[in-house]
């Protein structure tokens, strides 16, 4: 699913608007209707209080036709107005004055005094602004979302909770809408899946509200939300006359004294995400460990039994995932540049890989091209170096991709494919899953995807999306607290074979809370 800027929506609406032969106020009422219909479908007329708080642009217009609908289907509605400017909208003006046909005049606020009283037991819907916010809310209005925050009253937000800008951090988090749920329109927001702005969006859904296909098509997005349906057209199914050979041999190198485990984690999520030949490249001191678990892997052990010192080998692997559980040791860091300076094969470069190509970031000149990187957030920032928000995070992140020609996961509760300046957001995973090895298995799944014919970026993309279903059915299973990375690797096929399992609802929707791969 694509995920415009606020500049595309806004186009997005004058091409509707053109091409369909409608009005902008058609429009807005559609979104707003939209809005209503889902709300009512849940609460079949149930009387409980329902406060809607209107800005007075646009998506305060959206707020009294939401109000209106409400109001005349019997529901028990006040109205009000955050009275912040007086550039009023015209569209907003049209649906005031249709909002008092119905008898109903909104409350307008302007002061402290005028806050309503809210329950706990209310439903609040938050209209006050929309996605073209670009300074923090100030005098009343400000004090208001604070308000509303502390009532603990259950926020519906209009497309975008209120306080939040779609292009970079609240200064102020006190004063953004923390919304219970997001009604967004037409496509989720970029913000929905960052960690500093998503904590506002606790669940979201895209409403449909008819914006033209045609421009939701062509249009080119800089970020796309993939999920069940974006990743089954990159399954390549499996040839009934293959043989192991038709799908790679995978070289793991990973492991040291006391860290075995996470070259053992990679290479069985290597082997289960379809890899034909697994072959583990392990120092001595893990030969018995690996062959007694791992009986359909093959071993070849360093010189040295503690850790990595010379990574040699007589094979020719399809891809190479090298890092898990591989340490910092000096001998380490020296065989790792002497194997970079003469490999060609396809990489996957992970943990401590990484902290050593960080402490030498000539290195990372020697990668090959297409070479797929996968930091968590301390790896990253070693990597790119600190950030002061998680957009200038983005930005430092693309630099990178596009100096070395690099394919970036960046690992979080939505794991981000980085490839130059295109996005790639993933949304499956939940907190379950940060837990110790789980990166292991996420390395070792996008290795096996490589060895079998994906290209480095779908890999990526793919492999990150099995993991985190994977985390998903596992879940169920043991629950957040008792869930392992063995776990999430014994459910791998059970990720492929949902692929193919008919959704029970097709709903746009997902609960960031439950993001954490």
């Amino acid at each position: 699913m694509k995920i415009f800027t606020r500049e595309q929506i806004y186009a997005a609406d004058k091409f509707t608007i053109e091409k369909q032969n409608i009005s902008s106020d058609e429009l807005m009422e559609r979104a707003g209707t939209a809005v209503f219909n889902w709300l009512h479908s849940r609460l079949q007329g149930a009387q409980v209080k329902i406060h809607v708080f209107c800005g007075v642009r646009n998506n305060g217009g959206d707020g009294l036709v939401i109000a209106r609908h409400l109001i005349t289907h019997g529901y028990n509605v006040e109205a009000y107005i955050a009275n912040f400017s007086e550039d009023r909208s015209k569209d907003f003006l049209l649906n005031l004055d249709r909002i008092k046909d119905v008898k109903h005049w909104p409350k307008f606020i302007n002061c402290v005094e005028d806050f309503p009283q809210i329950a706990k037991e209310d439903i609040v819907v938050d209209a006050i602004f929309g996605i073209g916010l670009n300074r923090p809310p100030e005098g009343c209005t400000a004090e208001l979302i604070t308000y509303i925050n502390s009532s603990r009253a259950f926020t519906l937000a209009v497309d975008v909770p209120s306080g939040l800008y779609m292009d970079g951090v609240p200064e102020n988090k006190e004063t953004v809408i923390r919304a219970n749920y997001v009604l967004s329109f037409q496509a989720p927001k970029l913000i929905f899946f960052l960690p500093e702005t998503g904590v506002y969006a606790n669940q979201w859904e895209a409403l449909d509200i008819g914006l033209d296909p045609e421009y939701m098509f062509r249009a080119e997005a800089g970020a796309e939300l993939i999920d069940k349906f974006e990743v089954l057209p990159m399954y390549i199914p499996r040839d009934k006359f293959s043989h192991k050979g038709t799908y790679g041999h995978s070289l793991m190198i990973g492991g040291s004294y006391g860290k075995i485990g996470a070259a053992l984690l990679s290479s069985e999520a290597c082997l289960k995400s379809g890899g034909g030949l697994v072959t583990s490249y392990i120092p001595e001191c893990g030969y018995e460990i690996v062959q007694t678990a791992l009986p359909e892997i093959m071993v070849i052990t360093d010189e040295e039994e503690k850790f990595i010192g010379d990574i040699s080998f007589d094979i020719e692997p399809t891809v190479i995932g090298i890092g898990p559980g591989i340490g910092t040791h000096e001998k380490t860091a020296d065989a790792l540049e002497k194997f970079l300076k003469e490999n060609k094969t396809p990489l996957v470069v992970d943990a401590d890989a990484l902290n050593i190509l960080s402490k030498n970031k000539e290195l990372l000149k020697l990668l090959p091209g297409r070479t797929v990187l996968t930091p968590h957030p301390g790896e990253l920032e070693r990597l790119i170096g600190k950030w002061k928000d998680d957009f200038d995070k983005l930005k430092k992140a693309k630099a990178f991709s596009k100096k070395y020609k690099l394919i970036l996961l960046i690992k979080g509760a939505h794991s981000i494919v980085v490839d130059a300046d295109k996005l790639y957001i993933n949304n499956t995973g939940n907190p379950g899953m940060a837990t110790a090895g789980s990166g292991d298995v996420l390395t070792g799944i996008i290795t096996g995807l490589i060895s079998q014919g994906y290209e480095p970026l779908v890999a990526t993309i793919f492999g990150t999306y099995l993991h985190g279903k994977a985390g998903d059915l596992a879940v169920i299973k043991t629950g957040y607290q008792a869930l392992t990375a063995t776990e999430i690797g014994d459910f791998i096929g059970d990720a492929y074979l949902d692929l193919f399992q008919q959704e029970p609802q097709a709903a746009q929707s997902q609960d960031q809370n439950e993001n954490n791969s």
